[in-house]
């Protein structure tokens, strides 16, 4: 249970359910439960736009679903986003894209890269058919996405909160941040599983792309991984099936 609220601690702006420090490997147990966080997410923005559907036109209603949405989350991701879009493009070699990268600043790069983030969120938003499940599945794909690069990929600083979670995260988190995904996923049939299947591709594609130009991964990175995937989401479930 500690694991389970340390998830919700740490991925939400909900206040501090465990009143002390969490040891390293509760943090790296907590990872598990990443995608039921954004499961529990999903669920209030999929009823934020379900209620206030009968009452705004879509395009409103998308901006107010984006505020919700960062605000819930604290823009956590959405920073760890930013300070990676500054440190890719604004750095000549992988030492100095990550010593960008740690600059509490903000350049044009993620200026840019932010804004286009969020204009492709509220378009997604704005054109989801009636009924899609979207909403839902995207935080959950995202946080799996993190869970998945945590696992799979190095970490590049020796010390911190993202080493403490990757050296302690171990298969069986993984397998239960995997199976919580895909019954989530499965609430939508073969549109989830296929949105499922395309979010864990684009991740390990962005993450090989991520560790030519970074030494190895870090918090922002993982931020950067989570952002992306629940964009792709929710931009795939816009498409046109026949």
């Amino acid at each position: 249970m500690i694991s389970l609220l340390a998830a919700f601690q740490f991925l939400t702006i909900l206040p501090p359910l465990v009143r002390r420090t969490l040891t390293p490997a509760e943090l790296g147990r907590a990872a598990g439960w990443y995608p039921l966080v954004g499961l529990t997410l999903g669920v209030a923005l999929l009823g934020l736009r379900l209620g206030a559907g009968r009452f705004l036109p879509a395009e409103v209603l998308a901006v107010g679903v984006l505020i919700a949405w960062i605000v819930l989350t604290g823009a956590l991701h959405f920073d760890g986003f930013i300070d990676t879009c500054d440190g890719l493009f604004g750095g000549w070699t992988p030492e100095r894209r990550l010593e960008i990268m740690r600059d509490s600043r903000t350049g044009a790069f993620g200026v840019a890269g932010g804004g286009l983030l969020l204009l492709t969120k509220y378009a997604a938003l704005a054109n989801l058919p009636a009924g899609s499940l979207a909403l839902l599945l995207a935080p959950v794909l995202g946080r799996w996405a993190m869970v998945l690069a945590m696992f799979a990929f190095p970490y590049a600083r020796e010390q911190g909160l993202g080493r403490d979670i990757k050296d302690n995260l171990r298969l069986p988190h993984v397998v239960l941040a995997s199976g919580i995904t895909v019954a989530a996923a499965l609430l939508d049939g073969w549109r989830g599983l296929a949105a499922l299947v395309v979010t864990v591709t684009a991740t390990l594609l962005l993450a090989v792309y991520l560790l030519r130009r970074l030494p190895d991964l870090t918090g922002d990175t993982y931020g950067a991984l989570c952002e992306a995937a629940e964009a792709l989401a929710l931009v795939f479930f816009t498409v046109r099936w026949a």
